[in-house]
C-alpha cells in the first residue's frame, strides 16, 4: 500500500522504501507488475515476506522474477471459520499448497503457529520458529515514567492499575474483559483500568455503552492510540490480555513484562511460553478464572509487596534473558544465510 506508519521512520533510518500504492484489501495488476520490476531491477539476495497475502503475492512474484532465497513469515496461531476472514483462510490455503515450492524457509513467530499451520497443510520440514524480540533500551522498568503518567491521569498511589494495550477488534474480546472487570468491582476492589489502542477512545460508542451498562465508567479510562507505550506499561501494576483467538506471539505481554509488569492473559498463541511462572494464564473465555487471577494479583500487591516486587523483577528478567531484540535479529540473519 502506501507509506503507512513506518515508511517515514524507515526512510529516516536510511532504508530505501518503495510503495506499490495498492488500495487496502485489493491487489492490482499495476502494483503487482511494479513489484515484479523492482525484483528484476534490484536482484535481491533475500526476499522476506510478512503474513499471508504478502507471502502469496510477494512470494510468487519473487519466484517468477528469479529470486531463489524467499522466506515467508507467519504471525497467526489460528485460522477459525466464522472468526477469521474468509478471504484470509482462502489465501492461507493457497499458501499451504505452494509452501513446498515458493519459500526456502517459513518463519513462524510462535510454536503454536508452526503446529497449527503444519496441520493446515504447510510444509512442516521448512518451518522454523523465531520468537519476537524487544528493544530493551525502550522497554525497561522506570519509576519516573510510572509516576508521571499516573500523576497526569490523577490516579492515587493506593489504586491498583490494570491495563490492556490492544486495538478494538473482536479477537481482543474487550466485552469479555469488561465483564471480568465488573466482576472484580463486585468483589469490592478499588481499581483503575487503562485501555489503549486504535478505537479505544471516547468516540467508540460501543465501548461507552458497555461501560455504562456494566457500571465501569468511573474505573475505566479510554486513552486511544498511544505512541509512548513504554510509559504506559510502566504506569500499570498488571497488564491484561483477554484475547479469545488469533494471537501468535503477543507483543504486549512481553513489552509489559520487560517493564517489570506481571501479566494476566488468556491461553492464546504462545502467551504461556512468554509468561512462564511470572504471571497468570487462564483458559480462553473463562471469566471466573480471569477474575480470580485479578483478585490474586490485588491480594499480593497489597498484602505481600515483597513477593510482588520479586514477581516484577522475574517478569523483566525473563524478557531480558529469553526475548531480546538482538537475539531475534541474530536468528533471522542465521536463517537468511542458510
Amino acid at each position: 500500500m502506501g507509506m503507512g506508519k513506518y515508511g517515514e521512520k524507515l526512510k529516516e533510518a536510511g532504508v530505501e522504501v518503495t510503495c506499490l500504492d495498492m488500495p487496502n484489501g485489493r491487489i492490482t495488476f499495476k502494483g503487482v507488475f511494479r513489484l515484479f520490476r523492482v525484483f528484476r531491477a534490484e536482484k535481491p539476495d533475500v526476499v522476506q515476506t510478512w503474513m499471508y497475502h504478502a507471502d502469496l503475492v510477494g512470494g510468487l512474484i519473487a519466484r517468477l522474477s528469479g529470486v531463489k532465497s524467499i522466506f515467508w513469515n507467519i504471525r497467526h496461531s489460528e485460522l477459525l471459520p466464522g472468526k477469521t476472514k474468509r478471504t484470509t483462510i482462502l489465501v492461507a490455503r493457497a499458501c499451504a499448497f505452494l509452501s513446498r515450492w515458493v519459500p526456502k524457509t517459513i518463519i513462524c513467530c510462535a510454536e503454536k503457529a508452526r503446529s497449527v499451520h503444519s496441520e493446515y497443510g504447510y510444509a512442516r520440514h521448512e518451518m522454523v520458529v523465531i520468537p519476537n524480540g524487544y528493544d530493551l533500551e525502550r522497554f525497561y522498568p522506570d519509576k519516573s515514567k510510572r509516576d508521571h503518567l499516573r500523576d497526569s491521569l490523577e490516579i492515587e498511589e493506593s489504586t491498583v492499575v490494570f491495563g490492556m494495550v490492544g486495538r478494538f477488534n473482536v479477537q481482543k474480546n474487550h466485552l469479555g474483559l469488561l465483564k471480568c472487570l465488573s466482576g472484580l468491582k463486585e468483589e469490592g476492589v478499588d481499581f483503575c483500568c487503562l485501555l489503549v489502542g486504535k478505537g479505544m477512545d471516547n468516540s467508540n460508542v460501543q465501548i461507552r455503552e458497555w461501560l455504562e451498562t456494566l457500571g465501569l465508567s468511573e474505573e475505566v479510562v479510554l486513552l486511544g492510540q498511544q505512541e509512548d507505550v513504554p510509559s504506559l506499561m510502566n504506569a500499570l501494576d498488571v497488564h491484561l490480555l483477554s484475547s479469545s483467538f488469533g494471537e501468535g506471539f503477543p507483543n504486549v505481554i512481553a513489552e509489559a513484562m520487560a517493564c517489570g509488569k506481571p501479566c494476566i492473559t488468556t491461553d492464546v498463541g504462545d502467551a504461556k511460553l512468554i509468561v512462564g511462572n511470572t504471571g497468570w494464564v487462564v483458559p480462553v473465555d473463562n471469566e471466573k478464572a480471569f477474575v480470580l487471577s485479578m483478585l490474586s494479583a490485588v491480594e499480593e500487591i497489597r498484602g505481600d509487596p515483597e513477593r510482588w516486587a520479586e514477581r516484577s523483577v522475574a517478569a523483566s528478567n525473563r524478557i531480558v534473558e529469553e526475548f531480546s531484540l538482538g537475539e531475534m535479529v541474530k536468528k533471522y540473519h542465521s536463517v537468511w544465510k542458510s
